[in-house]
């Protein structure tokens, strides 16, 4: 057997050990994701309210989707395409943590020389490349996200915390869901156990696929009442 093929029946096997343990405790696992990407989503929250309230507004006028005109199937599947890419990103944050942690230090063990060195290296600089990504996105989405904010709020007449007290029922299920896999992450990188990582991003997005459905539903067809709920022109 080669050595990718070991690493391969390894990593499947690991991921079905790691399926079956949680499928036993389920609340065990899923409780802990469920409260750090929480305290993500509410972290980034606070991040967006803090720039909207810095920021000096935009004059640019937003075109908002069932404010302004009714919204179509096109706008639903506008922001499912855009919470999809992040999802993919955190996912993918996952399976790199899995081959990072556990693959190529399995796969260095079988190998010697130049071939040994290179692959002992790449888990920790895959592991740090993915860390710098996600605290780069993070700022990213808080920074963006805290400017059309500001922007939306002078627009529509009203303030920034009223503006995102409009979009928690859409944006706090949908920022849990898409910071799973992150939490996932974060707490198998704490406990070592990397070799979860690849079954985690399979329980995670399965997790998350129907709450972005339904909370990209929410914010097509329903938060833009709350908006002329909100709005003074």
């Amino acid at each position: 057997m080669s050595v990718n093929d070991l690493v391969l029946v390894q990593g499947m096997a690991d991921t079905k050990a790691a399926l079956r343990r949680w499928n036993a405790h389920p609340r065990g696992v899923l409780g802990p994701w469920f409260l750090l990407s929480l305290a993500i989503a509410v972290t980034l929250l606070g991040a967006v309210y803090a720039v909207a309230t810095l920021t000096t507004p935009d004059t640019t006028r937003y075109y908002l989707p069932g404010y302004h005109a009714p919204a179509g199937i096109e706008d639903y599947l506008h922001v499912l395409l855009r919470n999809s890419l992040v999802l993919a990103l955190h996912a993918m944050a996952c399976v790199a943590g899995f081959m990072a942690g556990s693959s190529l230090p399995l796969s260095a063990s079988h190998r010697t020389g130049v071939s040994r060195w290179v692959h002992e290296k790449a888990g920790p600089l895959a592991i740090g490349f993915v860390v710098l990504a996600t605290t780069f996105s993070l700022v990213t989405q808080a920074y963006i996200i805290g400017g059309n904010a500001a922007s939306i709020a002078l627009q529509l007449g009203t303030t920034p915390g009223w503006l995102l007290v409009t979009i928690l029922p859409h944006a706090l299920p949908e920022l849990i869901a898409l910071f799973l896999p992150l939490a996932a992450w974060v707490i198998a990188s704490r406990k070592d156990d990397w070799q979860d990582l690849l079954a985690a991003t399979f329980v995670t997005v399965a997790i998350a696929v129907p709450v972005l459905l339904a909370a990209a539903a929410v914010e097509t067809w329903v938060w833009p009442h709350l908006l002329e709920a909100i709005s003074t022109y």
